[in-house]
């Protein structure tokens, strides 16, 4: 496991293309983000009553989180399907199909009929769209992020697989600023009935950006040198990655994913978990609950990349470790202050804690990548985030309503968040020594 400075790029790779290629990655990221989040949005506002109608409005709720959640476990079938043929083809053409299917899949949500159309089948549908959405992130995060970090300059690894995880609080942003709009244009009524769907329609733009990164990118020489050496490489090699993975590496995936899934889970219940929170059982104003998400996210922007900026000089276990030990300290306190039902102390909570994930997000992409070797680099990092993400993202906004219904208190979903940082803490403790014991006899 590599967990040192970032090595040098091949002498081929110069600042403009490589340039070129972590901008694509990083757009490719954020559209793709975009789509996959404005369904968490719509989860939390309104697709409990429209697609599974309930005389309590919890369950309608739980639903629509569980939906939610299906997509989380679409995930890693994405990021092995991709992964294996990422691995043995290269990165480009994968990152391509996951764009359209991305972008097909999220427009097909924003046009379905409710139930009150067309009964039980527009329930099936929005589950089945939301496995599409699912596969097509799953299939996209190992794609952007490896185009990022394979091109990086020496030394500057994290700082350029931080570009691609930028992708997410823009997703953010841009899908908060969206449903904003769409809110303050639209009555209450006309907001349910079609007010919503603008955000997912706007999705299809992703497929114009998979067209240019199609035409363009692929054109750029040395990118093209790289695809042809990676695919006469794997040609010669027996079995699959995916293999390789499964019956030499499958504790490395595991460490990556419960090093991760704190972040995950923390991160949904604070953009999805919270807006229904507070806006159903707080009696907060929507439009000024999306505000500050969308204010708090601004914030990571200039966080994340500071973070893997660090992680290149410092290490990033040391940068992803105090994030998470972070994560795990401050989770009573944020719902202290979020049970307040004050939009300052909301902010103030939701901001520190955008801290500590943004301190984890920044170095993750290249640590994941460092964790495996080239070969195999797209599955392993691509199945290690997924896991995380069922593990921590995916059920985290259900059980944050089941916690809350059982418990009646929001100190258990803090109990929750808690718990999973104990998991990651012991992960990355377990990957720091691995790492010392590999450097360590690297060095006899």
């Amino acid at each position: 496991m590599d967990t040192a400075p970032s090595p040098a790029p091949a002498p081929a790779a110069d600042d403009r293309r490589r340039r070129r290629v972590a901008t694509a990655a990083a757009l490719a990221s954020a559209v793709e983000w975009y789509d996959y989040f404005v369904f968490g949005i719509a989860a939390a506002l309104v697709l409990g009553d429209l697609y599974f109608p309930a005389d309590n409005p919890s369950a309608g709720v739980l639903a629509a989180f569980a939906t939610f959640a299906v997509g989380f476990l679409a995930r890693p079938v994405g990021g092995v399907i991709a992964g294996h043929l990422g691995d043995k083809r290269g990165r480009k053409p994968m990152l391509v199909l996951a764009l359209v299917l991305m972008g097909l899949a999220t427009v097909g949500i924003g046009l379905l009929p409710t139930y009150e159309t067309i009964g039980i089948a527009a329930p099936v549908l929005l589950v089945l769209l939301r496995v599409l959405q699912g596969v097509a992130v799953g299939a996209q995060w190992g794609g952007a992020m490896l185009m990022a970090t394979e091109y990086a300059p020496e030394g500057k690894r994290g700082l350029y697989g931080s570009l691609v995880q930028l992708g997410v609080p823009i997703g953010v942003v841009t899908a908060n600023s969206v449903f904003l709009v769409a809110g303050s244009l639209t009555s209450d009524a006309a907001f349910a009935s079609w007010g919503w769907r603008v955000p997912f329609v706007v999705g299809f733009l992703v497929l114009g950006l998979a067209w240019y990164i199609h035409t363009r990118v692929e054109e750029t020489p040395d990118f093209k040198a790289a695809e042809r050496a990676l695919a006469e490489q794997e040609k010669g090699r027996p079995g699959s990655p995916l293999g390789t993975i499964l019956r030499h590496h499958l504790g490395t995936v595991l460490l990556a994913g419960g090093s991760f899934a704190v972040n995950t889970a923390t991160f949904y219940i604070v953009i999805t978990g919270v807006l229904d929170y507070a806006t159903r059982e707080l009696a907060m104003e929507r439009g000024a609950v999306l505000m500050v998400s969308l204010c708090v996210s601004l914030t990571q922007l200039g966080l994340i990349p500071w973070a893997a900026s660090l992680s290149d000089r410092v290490g990033r276990l040391r940068v992803y470790a105090f994030g998470a030990f972070g994560l795990l300290v401050w989770a009573v306190p944020m719902f202290l202050l979020i049970d307040t039902a004050s939009l300052l102390w909301l902010a103030v909570g939701t901001f520190v804690a955008s801290c500590f994930l943004s301190v984890m997000y920044g170095p993750q992409a290249a640590l994941f990548a460092e964790l495996f070797t080239a070969e195999m680099r797209y599955t392993g990092a691509s199945l290690g985030y997924q896991i995380s993400a069922v593990l921590g993202g995916g059920l985290a906004p259900f059980v944050m309503v089941l916690l809350l219904e059982a418990t009646g208190t929001s100190m258990s979903v803090a109990a929750y968040i808690m718990v999973l940082a104990v998991v990651a803490l012991a992960s990355i403790g377990i990957l720091a020594r691995r790492a010392a014991a590999s450097s360590g006899s690297d060095a006899s």
